[in-house]
């Protein structure tokens, strides 16, 4: 393919600060991206930011089926050049985000999810799989190096919060591999990690989604409160009540909620919905 800062200078295409737009060209970790995410020739792919068409061109040689989302309709001259004679690759321009996931489901079948996406967006796409999807298989995602590390973290870590628990409850989460800021044009500020979540039925089971995800927010509400504290404030429980839910998962009584495993976290879900939500 022609070096792609002429095809973008000979289509007129200037980068939007605020769609965060950096592209890779390097063929060479293109497909080593395509390969560590485990994509052949049985694999449906949802791509989301296809960008200037770079990996979708890599994915689809090695996919079943490529679907592509793009925001950016400016885009749409540079990936007629990009993806070429290209014949099963799908770009739609539109906003993922105000997609009907349920509905694109059915079309795809079962798939998995690959992005490389401006940060501010990533934990938005990333939750929208965790709580909504039925049949994606994996979420193969580019984000910047500390969030990569907050993706995959340990209980009691720096790094742990409420999207690590989010994520464990549904799927199983590595960094595949790191990619420095010099390979993305333009340069962005920060190194990035390309993370893949292995969704897995059943991986950490909850009496009620909702609730669970109500307990981690709640978890993780304020670092500085005890978690007892946290969960009379964000259930309106008594005091007496936040103790005995606590002493029945075993959980000291002053333990702070990013010391909790998200087993830990699932487990006080489970007796908060059982006690306490249930019935109202």
């Amino acid at each position: 393919m022609e070096n792609l800062k002429d095809i973008l200078l000979r289509n007129g295409f200037s980068f939007k600060k605020q769609f965060g737009q950096n592209f890779i060209s390097d063929t060479n970790l293109l497909k080593s991206i395509v390969s560590l995410a485990g994509i052949d020739k049985e694999t449906t792919v949802l791509e989301i930011g296809c960008g200037a068409g770079t990996l979708t061109r890599e994915l689809a040689a090695a996919a079943k089926k490529v679907v592509s989302f793009e925001i950016d309709k400016k885009l749409q001259p540079v990936l007629a050049e990009t993806l070429s004679g290209i014949e099963n690759a799908e770009v739609v321009f539109r906003d993922f985000m105000k997609t009907n996931l349920p509905e694109l489901e059915k079309e795809l079948g079962h798939y998995t999810v690959v992005a490389n996406l401006p940060y501010y967006i990533t934990t938005p796409i990333v939750m929208r799989f965790v709580e909504e999807s039925a049949s994606a298989d994996a979420v193969v995602i580019m984000v910047q190096d500390d969030v990569a590390k907050r993706f995959c973290a340990q209980a009691a870590t720096p790094e742990y919060g409420a999207i690590t628990a989010a994520i464990a409850r549904r799927a199983s989460a590595q960094i595949i591999k790191y990619v420095p800021r010099k390979m993305f044009y333009p340069v962005p500020n920060v190194d990035s990690a390309v993370v893949k979540l292995t969704f897995e039925k059943d991986r950490i089971p909850v009496k009620n989604a909702a609730c669970f995800r109500d307990t981690v927010r709640a978890a993780f509400l304020s670092r500085r409160k005890t978690l007892e504290n946290n969960l009379v404030n964000a259930f309106q429980l008594s005091r007496e009540s936040a103790k005995d839910i606590l002493a029945r998962a075993n959980i000291p009584e002053k333990a702070r909620g990013e010391t909790l495993s998200p087993e830990q976290l699932a487990l006080l879900s489970d007796l908060i919905f059982e006690l306490h939500l249930s019935e109202r």
